[in-house]
Order: C-alpha cells, then structure tokens, then sequence
C-alpha cells in the first residue's frame, strides 16, 4: 500500500517560490560539483519507508493548504557533525501542483493516507491547470473547486 508524508512549507508563500528556492538549491549544487538531489533534513525518521517508497509523495502544505507534491526517491539515515540522528527525505525535482485543501497547522511531518490526499489538479480538467495560484487558493477557500 502507498503511503505519503505531509509537511508544512515554512516560511515558503508560493509554489512559484518553493520551485525557485528549490532550483536555486539544485544550482548552488551544480556550481559546487556535488551530486545535485533535492532533499529535506528531518530529525525523526519514518518507521513506514517502504510504503513511502512505494510510489508515496510528500504533500506540501503552503499557507494553510495542501497545494503541491513531490515524488519520494529515497529515505536516508545519517548522524550530523553534532552527533544527532536525522533523516534526509530525497525528493524528485518535479512538483505536482494538488487541488488546493485547507489542513491545520502542525509540527514536524505526518503520514498521509492516499485516500486523504488531494488528487492532482492536472486530473481535474478544464483550465485550472492555467488559472494563477492565488485565484485558485481562493476559490478552494471558498469551496468553489
């Protein structure tokens, strides 16, 4: 059974920005020569891997709703130069824009049933694929989409 993750994106008001912040990673990577992957540090690490590497993604919720995925590729363990254990979520440099869904502020990451998520806003049809990202986050506050 597929599995996801749910994340908060701190500090991060866009998808458009979340993608530059991201390419602006990948780039610094390139310049430096090392291996160029997109990851996100944890401190806790999942105890259901191999139902993340599945197929799972991580749903990243962006002013208070789920608008973007990101596939999983790998799940690494590692300890830090200050002896604490982490976890790297690696994560593929596409980002799956979600129809938009309100979720309640929380700490850390959280396991997200598929059942539970959004489904792709590229299943949905029609134009709102081409709508602006602000017009659709109103829209889905107002339950309209």
């Amino acid at each position: 059974m597929t599995l996801n993750l749910i994340k908060l994106c701190v500090g991060c008001p866009s998808i458009d920005e979340l993608e530059g912040w991201q390419a602006a990673r990948l780039a610094d990577m390139h310049a430096r020569g090392v291996p160029a992957e997109l990851k996100h540090t944890t401190r806790m690490t999942p105890k259901r891997s191999s139902e993340l590497l599945d197929g799972g993604s991580l749903y990243w919720v962006i002013k208070g709703s789920v608008q973007v995925r990101q596939k999983l590729i790998d799940i690494r363990t590692f300890t830090d130069a200050e002896g604490i254990k982490r976890c790297d979520l690696v994560l593929d440099s596409k980002l799956v824009p979600t129809i938009p869904r309100r979720f309640r502020p929380f700490q850390g990451w959280r396991y997200y049933e598929s059942k539970d998520a959004p489904p792709d806003l590229e299943s949905r049809g029609g134009d709102f694929a081409d709508m602006p990202q602000d017009l659709r986050q109103e829209l889905a506050e107002m339950g309209l989409i």
